[in-house]
């Protein structure tokens, strides 16, 4: 093949080649344009789908993430509950000795000084007067009447049953002595071991605020060199059990906030709890430690809230945890303990008419013993004596005197015959019911029933003359209307004698008037008044009696009354009426059952009431009197000499506390003043201690104390001791402050050297000071007219010395 044919080829072959390609081009040109087309058409359907997506995507991402915070809240606390529980399991499998040398050291020191002698004097000593009459009358059974919880009593109440008392002494009189069946000894016991566990008490609860051990101690010591505390473990007495209780509840709250596991949080919590309420049964000033424990306890979660790393769930769970704790706990154990008392108390006996006449007609041998077939329904006829129901006991009385024409203040009255309300049973407390339209008082065979809303006429059942109310202004309460039984003077005032039966609990005891069950109010019906015990003494000319009036304000519990002694009138003629009325016995209605409730709500409410009842003796003082021990208490002295018990505290640390809270309030205003000038004398952790002292024993002095310069009862000085003990503690952590101040503020070696052998000099003062006043804790020793004499430090100490020793 000649070179031209191969050129032509090759060209030829370049051309196909060029056609092909060209061919090819037009194809993915065409298929390009094609799917550009179908993409152009597909468009708005894929911006609607991609926004949905976007959308979904979006509210996926918010529930993952709420699903992905309750989730890791609730393996953050299902890791604690397990972690926990395997620690918790780990310490059980394992048991662990602690030996504290002084807590031990203080108890056996305190044991001493508060059993030494303990059965001496063989005498009956100040309230235990009252307290051991509580523990006779639970040896046997019968009811009395506490303005405290029972739980004190109780506890003495076992310890006497251990020693085999049967109840039978009468504690008549201070100064009485003892005879052989009484065990003085065990009956005394039990203050004297709280009183000797409080030292190592107070002790402890120093080492948790993170006083040193040294320091802490102290505190202990000042619990046993104080005259005061000493003498009020040492007989039938309440105080030391209260001051326990109330600082192992403290102690064990502070332990409880600290508690690293959930095991040891619910062993501290429950104690702390119990030991509240434990302190709360015994008396109601027990409550002020619990509202101190409160305080402490919200300031605490306050702290939590600003933790980042609890979670809302867990925090919640916290509130909830001491909500259940600290409410179940107290409710469960202070109704227990009211259970058990009215379980064990279920004799009537001689606090019976403090009472409702339900309550009483409840027990055993009360107004039930003597219920021979008596009625139950109140009917036209009946002869009644109408109970002030809440409150002060008193029975509604008239007598044939009448109200003076005019009082002090120049007012007029309406000079008709007196009604009052009387404190005593006596025959001019009967009353006859009467229906308005019949003149015949006998009882028939077929009795006519008096039912709720029904009117009344109440006729005095000596004089005959009826229950009277007008418009004129009563003696006492000249805001309320007279009450009077209505006398016709021939005059232009008109009998208004017509009075309304309304039942308040007739939805549990039904529409018919009931005695002693039926709780009713007496509304006038002319001016639609209530009868009501205005609680007001009437002078000379009302016999000192109490006032009875007719108020507006028909719906308060002064105006309910109920029918304590009933019985049916059996004839007409007057003479004879009024001789059956005083010669007859007073005879109460049939028994009736009260349930738990209804005895403990009534009660606390005699509880409440009687509290408040003001009283006068010799050595009664105000607060004002309590921090520098301006006046003690005269508990017993010796008939054949001088020796006594007197109630004083320890000089040298009642004013040593008194200076603690004036240095710690000043120290206080000055770091506060000096911080807002950017003045930080304490380093963070000191200053955070400083806070942590006032939150605990500086409030708890002011919380304890405080409160009664607004109670209207008598006092003693032994009601300032739980606040006493605030201000012991409060005290020792003034004592470490000032040596922090002098080592670290000061810089001062000399200084700090100086102080502390104050400090030692300072208990070498209360060791002589309780040596030479111990005297009058144990009362063992006689003492001269000259002796005497020379303990009376201050002219306020009223000791007592025998003329006939002078």
């Amino acid at each position: 093949m000649d070179k031209s044919e191969l050129r032509n080829r090759k060209q030829s072959a370049q051309k196909s080649s060029l056609l092909k390609k060209s061919s090819d081009d037009s194809e993915k040109f065409q298929c390009k344009d094609e799917r550009v087309e179908r993409l152009q058409s597909e468009e708005p359907n894929q911006e609607h789908s991609a926004s949905a997506s976007k959308r979904n995507q979006s509210d996926n991402n918010k529930v993952n993430k709420v699903k992905q915070y309750f989730q890791s809240t609730i393996d953050d606390v299902a890791q604690s509950l397990k972690t926990d529980f395997r620690l918790n399991t780990d310490e059980c499998l394992r048991i662990t000795f602690e030996f504290d040398f002084v807590t031990v050291l203080l108890f056996v020191v305190a044991f001493c000084t508060r059993m030494f002698k303990l059965s001496q004097p063989n005498n009956v000593v100040f309230d235990e007067l009252h307290y051991g009459k509580y523990i006779s009358l639970y040896m046997r059974n019968i009811f009395f009447f506490d303005q405290h919880p029972p739980l004190g009593k109780q506890l003495i109440s076992v310890m006497a049953n251990f020693a085999g008392y049967d109840g039978n002494y009468t504690f008549s009189r201070i100064g009485n002595p003892y005879t052989e069946n009484v065990p003085i000894l065990w009956l005394r016991f039990i203050p004297a071991l709280c009183g000797s566990i409080l030292a190592p008490c107070v002790y402890k609860l120093l080492l948790q605020t993170k006083l040193s051990r040294l320091t802490s101690a102290i505190g202990g010591v000042l619990i046993i060199f104080d005259n005061a505390l000493l003498t009020q473990s040492r007989f039938i007495l309440m105080e030391s059990m209260l001051l326990t209780f109330s600082v192992l509840g403290l102690l064990f709250l502070l332990k409880f906030q600290e508690s690293p596991t959930i095991f040891s949080r619910l062993k501290y919590s429950i104690l702390s709890a119990s030991f509240f309420t434990f302190a709360f049964s015994v008396k109601f000033a027990g409550f002020y430690t619990s509202l101190l424990g409160f305080l402490i306890g919200c300031r605490h979660l306050w702290k939590q809230l600003s933790d980042k790393t609890i979670s809302d769930l867990r925090m919640a769970m916290h509130i909830l945890f001491r909500l259940i704790v600290f409410i179940t706990i107290p409710v469960c154990i202070y109704v227990g303990l009211f259970y058990a008392h009215f379980s064990v108390l279920n004799k009537a006996g001689p606090h019976d008419s403090i009472m409702t006449s339900a309550f009483q007609a409840s027990l055993e041998g009360g107004l039930a013993s003597i219920t021979k077939g008596q009625p139950l329904n109140v009917v036209h006829g009946s002869q009644i004596t109408l109970r002030h129901t809440l409150g002060r006991t008193c029975w509604l009385h008239s007598h044939p005197h009448v109200y003076p024409v005019r009082y002090p203040d120049k007012r007029g009255s309406s000079h008709q015959q007196q009604v009052t309300c009387y404190s005593f049973k006596d025959v001019n407390n009967w009353w006859i019911v009467k229906r308005p339209e019949s003149t015949d008082l006998v009882v028939g065979d077929t009795p006519d029933v008096i039912r709720h809303g029904e009117e009344v006429q109440l006729v005095h059942g000596i004089t005959s003359r009826a229950l009277n109310s007008h418009d004129v202004a009563a003696a006492m309460t000249p805001q309320c209307q007279e009450v009077s039984c209505y006398i016709d003077y021939n005059v232009s005032m008109s009998a208004q004698i017509l009075w309304k039966v309304d039942i308040i609990n007739k939805d549990q005891e039904g529409p018919i008037w009931h005695a002693i069950r039926s709780q009713v109010r007496l509304i006038h019906s002319a001016t639609g008044q209530a009868l009501r015990f205005s609680g007001r003494q009437l002078p000379d000319w009302g016999f000192n009696q109490h006032e009875v009036v007719a108020d507006r304000v028909t719906d308060q519990p002064d105006t309910i009354w109920n029918v304590e002694e009933h019985r049916y009138t059996k004839t007409e003629d007057q003479k004879e009426r009024e001789r059956q009325l005083i010669n007859e016995e007073m005879i109460p209605t049939g028994p009736s059952k009260l349930s738990f409730w209804d005895k403990f709500f009534e009660l606390h409410s005699k509880m409440v009431w009687h509290s408040d009842q003001i009283q006068n003796h010799l050595y009664a003082s105000e607060p004002l009197d309590w921090p520098l021990m301006n006046k003690g208490i005269a508990y017993w002295v010796d008939k054949d000499s001088n020796a006594q018990i007197y109630l004083l505290g320890n000089l040298v640390i009642w004013y040593s506390g008194f200076a603690a809270l004036v240095v710690y309030f000043g120290l206080l205003i000055i770091y506060l003043l000096r911080r807002r000038r950017l003045c930080y004398d304490l380093n963070e952790q000191d200053w955070t201690r400083f806070r942590e002292a006032g939150e605990i024993f500086f409030l708890g002095y002011i919380i304890h104390f405080l409160p009664y310069f607004f109670v209207e009862r008598t006092l003693f000085l032994h009601n300032y001791l739980p606040a006493f003990i605030f201000q012991i503690m409060l005290l020792c952590f003034v004592i470490e402050h000032i040596d922090l101040i002098c080592r670290n503020v000061v810089g001062s070696v000399l200084l700090t050297v100086l102080y502390r052998l104050c400090v030692v000099g300072w208990l070498i003062a209360i060791f002589v000071i309780f040596n030479k006043f111990s005297v009058l804790s144990y009362g063992t020793t006689k003492l001269s007219v000259d002796d005497v004499i020379n303990l009376r430090w201050k002219n306020t100490w009223d000791f007592i010395l025998h003329k006939d020793l002078v």
